[in-house]
């Protein structure tokens, strides 16, 4: 695709490119002078000698390596205009280099980027701040990057290594996970608990292992912003400023106050929640001690993960054509909506074809395409707290993982593989497609011309051969009040 109109008349022709989370965060941070002394994307040299021992070509330390991957059509061109997921130009990159991955087989360009506009995609983006844009501090400045919301033990350590370091407080929301919006709501909800003058500024930084690579990479960052330490649970060498790993401290049961363990009487130190135990809490909608965080972050790590019977959920049936998926997912769409009161979308594959769908043919291209609209509406249904029920065949193992990341994204999935067997699906074949298909009729048929990859992460399997729609419908019905999606 060509750029789109309102660039320079010199721009308006060369091709766009719309980069992956990671990569347009990357380009986020080499365009706000983050990623220095970086000024564009590494070349496969600079990428092998960075993935071998942490440093580019020419020796400077540098932790991850920072490449574009497109198609391969636009392997060949000299420039190219990286936009955001809106279609919005954000930069110009000059193609220095065109390569390919010798481990995934991508294509990737290196390069130079010169910046457009600054970007105006994710949450918070008016809080993002380029380090050129923030006020030099006196004195040691402490960074803490946080991919979590800051808990009273969290901000108790914070607090200390702060005295003792003498050091102001700079807060580095980490996005790229699920509940960017979340965190850093969790993260001002607590700048009072904070070091005065503490700041916060949001950073597109989605995680990257192993761990200690993670690290340096967010000390380069750090660094970037001024700080002269950055606060970590692991020490790491290498890092481009000192990694500060704050003393341990439980919860004193008999004062009642978090502080050092060593401050402690043993018999005093009450367990820590544990994030399995804060995850079971939040699941069934109860509230979170006082004593583990402040009420506002649990009050938004209530709306990050609501209790499960709140929560959006997609239930993915599939399955042959004839095997019974349809009946069930009609049955169970009318039994959520007469007992539980969700709201219920089904999202059946003959419906689907006819309207979402309207004009593909069956193509193995079009079928995944097909799949993957379903996933989409799903994935929204299921975003707004909604129950999505699918019901298309599906075949592919490929694009079933991508309509699960989809919708696992912003909620539950649960899939469900009606696994009745072929032979039973010809008896029925009440449409007669089978019998088209077998004589040469219908191309590329599942189960006869072609084949049907059997999920091996399915989390119930059906065989409607000897169950009744009444029957299978409670066998879903019983996985979701198990799981806790449903009320019994």
């Amino acid at each position: 695709m060509t750029a789109e109109a309102g660039l320079p008349d010199t721009l308006r022709d060369l091709p766009a490119w719309t980069p992956g989370p990671v990569e347009l965060a990357d380009l986020e941070l080499l365009l706000a002078g983050v990623y220095a002394p970086l000024t564009g994307f590494l070349g496969a040299f600079d990428a092998a000698m960075v993935i071998a021992g942490g440093r580019l070509a020419d020796g400077t330390p540098w932790p991850v390596p920072v490449t574009l991957t497109v198609p391969a059509e636009l392997a060949g061109h000299a420039q190219l205009v990286l936009q955001d997921p809106e279609g919005v130009p954000l930069a110009v990159l000059t193609v220095a280099e065109s390569w390919q991955d010798p481990t995934s087989g991508a294509h990737c360009l290196a390069g130079p980027v010169e910046a457009l506009r600054a970007p105006a995609h994710g949450p918070f983006h008016r809080m993002r701040r380029r380090p050129d844009e923030l006020e030099a501090v006196d004195g040691p400045l402490l960074a803490v990057a946080a991919r979590e919301p800051l808990h009273r033990k969290q901000l108790g350590q914070i607090r200390q290594v702060a005295e003792r370091l003498g050091a102001s407080v700079l807060v580095l929301p980490l996005l790229g996970g699920q509940h960017d919006e979340a965190l850093v709501r969790a993260l001002l909800a607590v700048r009072r608990d904070l070091p005065e003058g503490a700041r916060i500024v949001p950073l597109p930084l989605p995680e990257r292992s192993p761990a200690e690579r993670d690290v340096r990479l967010r000390s380069h960052v750090a660094a970037a912003y001024g700080a002269t330490h950055l606060l970590a649970d692991l020490d790491v060498e290498g890092t481009a400023v000192p990694v500060v790993v704050p003393e341990p401290w439980g919860y004193d049961a008999d004062v009642e106050v978090w502080r050092p363990v060593a401050r402690i009487d043993p018999d005093h130190v009450q367990a820590e929640l544990t994030p399995e135990r804060l995850g079971e809490l939040l699941d069934r909608g109860e509230p979170i001690p006082d004593w583990f965080t402040p009420p506002a972050v649990a009050a938004e790590l209530a709306v990050a993960r609501p209790p499960k019977h709140l929560r959006g959920l997609t239930v993915f049936f599939t399955g042959l054509s004839g095997s019974g998926k349809s009946t069930i997912a009609r049955g169970l769409a009318d039994a959520l909506v007469e007992r539980d009161g969700r709201n219920v979308t089904l999202l059946d594959g003959d419906v689907v074809r006819r309207l979402l769908s309207a004009g593909l043919t069956f193509s193995r291209a079009d079928r995944d395409l097909n799949v993957r609209r379903i996933g989409y509406v799903a994935s929204e249904v299921t975003r707004h707290g909604g129950v999505a029920i699918c019901a298309p065949i599906a075949p592919y193992a490929a694009t079933r993982a991508e309509v699960r990341a989809m919708v696992e994204a912003v909620g539950d999935f649960l899939l469900v593989h009606v696994a009745t067997p072929l032979e039973e699906c010809e008896r029925r074949d009440r449409k007669g497609l089978y019998a088209k298909a077998r004589a040469g009729l219908i191309p590329e048929f599942t189960g006869i011309s072609d084949p049907y990859e059997v999920p091996a992460d399915a989390a119930l399997t059906l065989d409607t051969t000897g169950l009744t729609a009444d029957e299978a419908v409670e066998r879903v019905l019983a996985l979701l009040v198990e799981g806790g999606w449903v009320r019994p």
